[in-house]
């Protein structure tokens, strides 16, 4: 009888765990190292920092750092060179908290920190570290979700998100970005459902983290009549399901009644126990704002958001996410005078 391959001797079983030890204390000690070297360079620019603050003289801040750098990058080598050392000021400056330090440098390496440091907004700046810190993204990634607006994009969800239902906020949104479906002219709802199906990882991460797949088409049969749900998702750091429903066009007030509806079944007949109530973003390929803000969906945990499948150059999308945000702002302090 032919000996079964995929049994391994016990010295091959024995190699494969030992294997497992060492590479896995590898990447213990890389991470160490990484968050060491972090706190090294954040207490570096504390301490100039501190020492150019105490001085009061702008002359002496140019020239300390010239002179440090000099002798630093003599005795420890190229990572200390000026540029290097006015980046670790920048760090200990902007991040000036070290417990939140501590923490992130423990996920974000340096070379996260230095993607960080340009970006103006600080509560943007934070918003990036932790999703870093939350997904174990790397530089790269971190690069993309800069450049594609997350920060802003979900707060404008969180703007319109006036009744701050624990099940959207922070968790969804507004526009979506499909530009990867490769979808062009004219097209179907149901090219738009098969192109997110086949591309599905893709759309997954752009829908954010926590996000799982269940069904396509969720069947429900109500008062005898067969009603069809685009796509359901699991939200597993929500403990909740999340119906998606696609439509072509603009926003209109009737899709919030269709969405109560699905909402409704599937919390009576798919949660399970333990689940919390499921909640339902309505994409569609243009949103009408005012209307969903009087309707006041988010009481029921229902989200509505753009999705654009094609994206305009880097200066055009800057432009029309800040006057997207901008609008969100102020219809919110309208709403606030009004009150």
């Amino acid at each position: 009888m032919a000996k079964n391959k995929d049994i391994l001797s016990p010295e091959q079983s024995l190699f494969n765990e030992l294997s497992l030890l060492i590479e896995q204390s590898q990447q213990e000690v890389m991470a160490q190292v990484n968050s060491s070297l972090t706190m090294l360079f954040w207490h570096i620019g504390s301490r100039i920092n501190q020492s150019i603050l105490q001085n009061k003289r702008a002359e002496y801040g140019k020239q300390i750092v010239v002179t440090l750098s000099r002798q630093m990058k003599d005795k420890y080598g190229r990572s200390f060179d000026e540029k290097n050392l006015r980046r670790m000021l920048q760090f200990a400056d902007q991040f000036n908290d070290e417990k939140i330090v501590v923490t992130l440098s423990r996920q974000l390496s340096w070379s996260h920190f230095l993607v960080l440091l340009p970006i103006k907004n600080a509560e943007a700046k934070l918003f990036y570290a932790k999703s870093v810190s939350a997904q174990t993204i790397g530089v790269r990634e971190l690069r993309k979700k800069i450049a594609k607006k997350e920060f802003e994009r979900t707060a404008i969800a969180n703007l319109q998100n006036t009744s701050s239902h624990p099940g959207i906020h922070d968790n969804f949104k507004d526009p979506y970005f499909l530009d990867f479906l490769g979808l062009q002219d004219t097209y179907l709802e149901r090219d738009l459902e098969e192109a997110i199906l086949r591309e599905l990882e893709t759309f997954i991460l752009e829908l954010g983290k926590g996000f799982a797949f269940v069904e396509r088409q969720k069947r429900m049969i109500i008062d005898g009549q067969d009603f069809h749900l685009d796509l359901l998702f699991y939200h597993r750091n929500l403990r909740r399901l999340v119906a998606i429903e696609l439509k072509l066009g603009k926003f209109e007030a009737k899709h919030k009644g269709q969405m109560e509806l699905y909402l409704k079944w599937l919390d009576k007949y798919e949660k399970k126990e333990g689940e919390l109530s499921p909640v339902g973003l309505i994409l569609c390929a243009e949103s009408s704002r005012e209307q969903v803000e009087l309707l006041e969906m988010h009481k029921d945990g229902i989200m509505v958001a753009e999705y654009w499948t094609e994206l305009p150059s880097k200066k055009e999308l800057e432009k029309k996410i800040h006057n997207i945000l901008i609008d969100a702002k102020e219809r919110i302090e309208r709403k606030k005078l009004l009150e």
